[in-house]
């Protein structure tokens, strides 16, 4: 009988675990939760969303956007549970975080074909094996993986997650809401600064008091994840080109656009609970408290998680691993997720669907399909293995990486679109014979 273990039960474990089961192999999937948790997760659930409840983009000219189509149209447990549990964000995907969570453990644990084992695991097995114990693997695991390869193999970075605050405590004389560009239903709490505001808060904010990370420097962190002070440090209108950016929003008090503006996105289904967008910090929590409270519209907000931040830890994987995730050196050792080098929600379930195609592949006798160069999911599998990279870090899915059209498109959003076009007649080859 064929069987496969999957150790980690997050988004590419939980990912790996059913495209394995759904084509008739017998999965044994590890979760460390409950028995043992990381610093990030506050669940025992599968796949648990430890920073943003935001999938990201979901518009075909957006990369993030084709490889979540990709990913539907080839039966993603994690874009499925995605959609049932959606909640209004504008053009984006988010999720209602605990809802998402427990709909990928229910359908996880009935699956007849994978078996739940709670334990931690402290020696890498053999194979046939998927690796996806994310950046927050234990350190006993890390340990064993590291041992695994020979130690010199791993890198890590900082990672941070923003704080969430209750609906019902936002002062909404202060706030509206809009989506930027007015793009979906005004799925968006819009909390505004004038010049004199914003100055304060930055002023206050990059001398705020931190939270002592280990080894933690600015210059470690993951630039898709920058935690605001660090923003802040880089120049007085950083954030106003970022997370605070006004760009698209209109006061309905004065008509006009504002100097800044913080967004506030829903986090769950019953709209009680919304993080704020893009502040991602390491403050300590008293100090999240006072300089975000200098935000006029969240001078009383009741604050139901604060921000923290941890230590992601990633293999080299160009060194180590192929297009398929698997060990070059063996076949039937696959790793998954972040720990790759692939950043984000969608990249991470993505890496595990791969790395279970192929494996599922490998284990039946036969030989893995390639997905090329032109698809977003094949693409990401490629720039992670690519032994040409000297200095490989994690990077979300983006155009560059997919192969170029061979006629040249100048508007932006056209070509982009064509690329998803192609790249997603690929796909439906590739389903229609027998993927």
């Amino acid at each position: 009988m064929n069987k496969v273990t999957v150790i980690g039960a997050g988004l590419a474990g939980s990912e790996a675990a059913w495209q394995l089961a759904q084509r008739g192999i017998q999965v044994e999937l590890i979760e460390m939760r409950p028995e043992k948790s990381s610093p990030a997760h506050h669940t025992a659930d599968f796949a648990e969303l430890v920073c943003s409840n935001s999938l990201r983009g979901d518009r075909l000219e957006n990369a993030v956007g084709l490889l979540k189509e990709e990913l539907r149209r080839m039966g993603s447990l994690i874009l499925e549970c995605a959609e049932a549990t959606r909640v209004e964000a504008g053009g984006a995907l988010a999720v209602d975080r605990q809802g998402f969570s427990a709909l990928v453990t229910e359908k996880i644990k009935n699956h007849p074909n994978i078996t739940v084992v709670c334990k931690e695991v402290t020696q890498m097995p053999e194979g046939p094996v998927i690796v996806a114990t994310g950046p927050l693997t234990s350190d006993a695991m890390s340990d064993a993986i590291g041992e695994y390869f020979g130690h010199a193999d791993y890198l890590h970075f900082f990672d941070a997650a923003a704080p969430l605050v209750t609906a019902e405590s936002v002062d909404m004389d202060l706030a509206w809401w809009q989506s930027r560009y007015d793009r979906g239903n005004a799925d968006y709490v819009n909390c505004a600064m004038n010049k004199e505001e914003y100055e304060a808060f930055i002023k206050e904010l990059i001398s705020a008091e931190e939270a002592e990370v280990h080894g933690f420097e600015d210059k470690n962190v993951f630039e898709g994840c920058m935690p605001v002070e660090v923003m802040a440090r880089r120049g007085f209108d950083t954030l106003r080109y970022g997370p605070l950016k006004p760009v698209g929003l209109v006061d309905p008090k004065t008509g006009k656009e504002p100097y800044a503006v913080v967004q506030l996105r829903q986090d769950n289904a019953a709209k009680s609970v919304y993080n704020l967008v893009g502040f991602q910090t390491h403050l300590k929590f008293g100090e999240q408290k006072r300089v975000f409270s200098m935000i006029p519209a969240l001078r009383n907000a009741e604050y139901v998680r604060y921000g923290v931040m941890h230590r992601n830890t990633f293999l080299c994987s160009p060194k180590l691993l192929d297009r398929f995730y698997a060990d070059r050196r063996n076949p039937l050792v696959a790793f998954a997720g972040q720990m790759t080098g692939v950043e984000g929600y969608v990249e991470s379930a993505a890496s595990g669907f791969l790395a279970a195609v192929a494996m599922a592949a490998k284990v039946q006798g036969k030989e893995p399909v390639c997905f090329p160069k032109e698809t977003a999911i094949g693409a990401l599998g490629l720039y992670i293995s690519d032994e040409r990279i000297t200095d490989f870090q994690p990077m979300n899915v983006n155009f560059s990486i997919i192969a170029p059209l061979e006629k040249r498109i100048r508007k932006k959003a056209e070509k982009n679109l064509a690329i998803a076009q192609r790249s997603l007649a690929i796909i439906d080859e590739l389903l229609a014979q027998g993927l």
